[in-house]
C-alpha cells in the first residue's frame, strides 16, 4: 500500500512541470495590452483562482472523509445506521453550486454587457470596417477613406470600433492582447470594441477554422502614437494607389496574398454586410 501512495507522490512533481510548461511568453493572452483585454484576463484569473480554491477544499474533504472514515480492524463489522434523509445536508449541497454559480456569473456579465460600450466614452472612435475572405483580411477606414489588406493601423488610447463582416465562410476576429474574439459572418455585421493602451504590434488572426490556408489567415495590428497615426492617413491618402472593382474582385478570390494599402475603400460601391451572398466549400477552397 506505501509503496503505491510513493509512486504515485513521485507523479506529482512531473506532473506540475507538465503543468507549468504551457506558461510561456507566446501565451499573449496573458499579456493584456489594453483595458478589454485586462478586464478579462481579471475575469480569467478571478474564474481559475476560485475553481482552484473549490478544488482545494474539495480534494482536502476527499481526504478527510478517507482517513477518518476509512475501515479499521477493530471496527469490521460496523454496519451504519439506516438513514432515509438529512434536511441540513440536502439544503447545504444544494445552496453551494448556486453560490459557485453566482460568484461567476455576476463578474462574467457584467464584464461582457460593459465591453459592448467604449471604455472612453469622452473619446470618440474610430470605425474601421473588416472584411473576412479566404484567406485574408481587408480592414476599410470610411472616415479615412483608406483601405489595407493583412494589416490594420490604430492610434493608441482611442477606442476602435470594429464592424466585421465576412465574404464567404464565417471567421473569428481575434487579436490576443487586446481582447477577445467574435465572429464574421457573411451578409452580416458584427461589431468589437478594442483599444490600445501603448504603441505596440499585436498579432490578429482568425479563431475560426475556414479551410486548407486557414493558417494564414493572420494580421499585424500596429499601435501608434496619435501623430504619427495622423502622419500614416496622410501619407496613404496622397502616395497610395487607388483599388479598383477588378483589383477588389481579385482579392476576393481565394488565395493568400501580401500586405496591401489603398487610398480610397470597397464601400463606395458595395457593402458586404447588406447582401446575403452564399458560397460553396471545396477541396480548393470556397468557390462561388
Amino acid at each position: 500500500m506505501k509503496q503505491k501512495m510513493w509512486k504515485w507522490v513521485s507523479l506529482l512533481p512531473l506532473s506540475l512541470l507538465l503543468l507549468l510548461s504551457g506558461c510561456s511568453e507566446n501565451m499573449l493572452v496573458l499579456q493584456p495590452k489594453g483595458p478589454v483585454a485586462k478586464t478579462q484576463y481579471d475575469l480569467i484569473v478571478w474564474s481559475v483562482g476560485f475553481m482552484l480554491f473549490i478544488i482545494v477544499v474539495v480534494f482536502v474533504l476527499f481526504a478527510v472523509v478517507l482517513i477518518r472514515y476509512r475501515e479499521k480492524p477493530e471496527r469490521a463489522d460496523y454496519e451504519p445506521p439506516e438513514e432515509e434523509g438529512n434536511t441540513l445536508l440536502e439544503i447545504i449541497w444544494t445552496v453551494i453550486p448556486i453560490i459557485i454559480v453566482t460568484a461567476l456569473a455576476i463578474p462574467t456579465v457584467k464584464a461582457t454587457f460593459a465591453l459592448e460600450k467604449p471604455v472612453k466614452k469622452e473619446v470618440k472612435p474610430l470605425t474601421i470596417q473588416v472584411t473576412a475572405a479566404n484567406w485574408k483580411w481587408i480592414f476599410s477606414y470610411p472616415e479615412q477613406n483608406i483601405e489595407t489588406v493583412n494589416y490594420v493601423n490604430i492610434p493608441e488610447d482611442v477606442p476602435v470600433k470594429f464592424q466585421l463582416t465576412s465574404v464567404g465562410p464565417i471567421n473569428s476576429f481575434w487579436v490576443p492582447q487586446l481582447g477577445g474574439q467574435k465572429y464574421a459572418m457573411d451578409g452580416m455585421n458584427t461589431e468589437l470594441i478594442l483599444q490600445a493602451d501603448e504603441p505596440g504590434s499585436y498579432m490578429g488572426r482568425s479563431a475560426n477554422f475556414s479551410g486548407k490556408e486557414f493558417a494564414h489567415m493572420e494580421f499585424e495590428v500596429l499601435a501608434q502614437t496619435k501623430d504619427d497615426f495622423a502622419k500614416w492617413v496622410k501619407e496613404v491618402q496622397q502616395t497610395a494607389p487607388k483599388l479598383s472593382k477588378k483589383k477588389y474582385e481579385t482579392i476576393l478570390q481565394p488565395g493568400i496574398v501580401g500586405r496591401m494599402t489603398f487610398s480610397n475603400t470597397h464601400l463606395a460601391w458595395i457593402d458586404h454586410t447588406k447582401q446575403n451572398r452564399h458560397y460553396m466549400n471545396s477541396d480548393d477552397g470556397i468557390n462561388r
